[in-house]
């Protein structure tokens, strides 16, 4: 596999013009954006084998962060060095980052020019949307009686402790206690990945991330910015998601709706905005930037808010990828990882009910619609943009 094309300009091009057809098609969530990139990239293109691939994906969802746009991320590093990785990302990110933060300021513009039901048809589809993450999380992460209890648990602390950090203790307990309570499966063969990067640019990688997680929040402490403070929330929340995009949802509500940065409906009328958009679900994190209250705002918000939440992403991908193949054989490491998966399964339980179902269900056309969207999109497998605008249409009749 080439990593040092002879014309890398070039070269870049092509990646960003590939990732930006899919970062225009890909609906549907990251399990189909894994394969359209399989399509694309193992069975057309034959950048890399079904083998390797597959293990490729198994680094993506080991590591914390949007595990579609990190499989993206190590496709381009893989194919053309650092060029490749920034165009695989900004093809297959930009899109929707762009629409989201269009409509955060339409929303701003105009919004009382909406109809009303539109927001609460947002807000319900968002009801569906997390109700389908997490049964289909939990069908594939909490097999078996163990994992369903810690997810149990996990659901209970979270609503009972009404605080961020209690988050990220019971990511860390799970953990903990997944190296106790779990035996992983015995590994199979498997071919190793081609790796554009030196363990030494790894280790630096990696440190730059442990760096940034533990300084910006001492920085945006000692220093009344508001830009460093937006900084650090978002990175802070791209450093701590395990187990795909709708589970930043809980974090990133307890770091922008508590300060009064966004204020709750928009929070949700925004999160069910970006079911309609193709490309990752991390680019919620524009429309968020750009709905501040506070500057910065807008464009240069949602570009600084894109950019924190998806750092983290290429810091790890840039950092694993050399160490992976000795770490992914560690039992430990992969039984702290299935306690890890059962309570972020609770995580996005907990947050289907505080603040999704809270703030959207308030009588019973809105349950009834909440579930007609639910069915749709499980059972008659419509497109979720499409489940997206009936509902907003539907809000306004009801």
């Amino acid at each position: 596999m080439t990593t040092n094309p002879a014309h890398p300009a070039e070269h870049s091009w092509q990646i960003f013009l590939i990732f930006l057809r899919l970062g225009l098609t890909s609906f549907g969530g990251p399990v189909a954006h894994l394969g359209y990139f399989r399509e694309e990239f193992v069975n057309r293109r034959r950048w890399l084998s079904e083998k390797s691939y597959a293990d490729l994906v198994a680094l993506c969802q080991f590591l914390p962060g949007p595990a579609s746009s990190q499989v993206g991320m190590a496709l381009g590093l893989t194919r053309g060095g650092y060029p490749g990785v920034v165009a695989a990302w900004c093809g297959f990110t930009l899109p929707s980052a762009m629409l989201l933060i269009a409509f955060a300021l339409g929303l701003n513009a105009w919004g009382e020019a909406l109809p009303g039901g539109v927001l609460d048809g947002l807000k319900i589809v968002a009801v569906a949307v997390v109700a389908q993450a997490v049964w289909g999380m939990g069908r594939n992460l909490c097999p078996d009686t163990p994992r369903i209890s810690l997810m149990l648990a996990a659901t209970c602390l979270v609503l009972l402790m009404h605080n961020p950090l209690a988050q990220v203790a019971v990511i860390v307990i799970a953990g903990l206690l997944g190296t106790w309570l779990f035996t992983p499966p015995a590994d199979t063969e498997h071919e190793a990945l081609p790796v554009a990067v030196s363990r030494r640019a790894g280790s630096l990688w990696l440190t730059l991330f442990a760096v940034l997680l533990l300084g910006l929040p001492l920085l945006a402490g000692a220093f009344a910015s508001q830009t460093l403070a937006l900084v650090d929330a978002f990175y802070r929340s791209g450093s701590l998601v395990f187990g795909g995009g709708h589970v930043v949802l809980p974090l990133l509500q307890a770091e922008v709706v508590p300060p009064g940065w966004v204020d709750n409906n928009t929070f949700l009328a925004g999160y069910g905005a970006a079911q309609a958009v193709p490309g990752p679900l991390f680019t919620f994190a524009a429309y968020l930037g750009a709905s501040m209250n506070s500057a910065p705002s807008g464009w240069l918000g949602g570009l600084i808010a894109l950019l924190a939440i998806f750092l983290p992403s290429f810091l790890l991908i840039a950092g694993a990828l050399p160490f992976w193949e000795a770490l992914r054989r560690r039992r430990r490491v992969q039984a702290a990882l299935m306690g890890i998966n059962a309570a972020v399964v609770g995580l996005l339980l907990a947050a289907l009910y505080d603040p999704v179902w809270t703030s959207a269900i308030h009588d019973p056309a809105d349950f009834a619609l909440a579930l007609a969207a639910l069915i749709a999109l499980t059972r008659w497998k419509m497109p979720a943009w499409l489940v997206v605008l009936g509902c907003g249409v539907i809000g306004i009749v009801i």
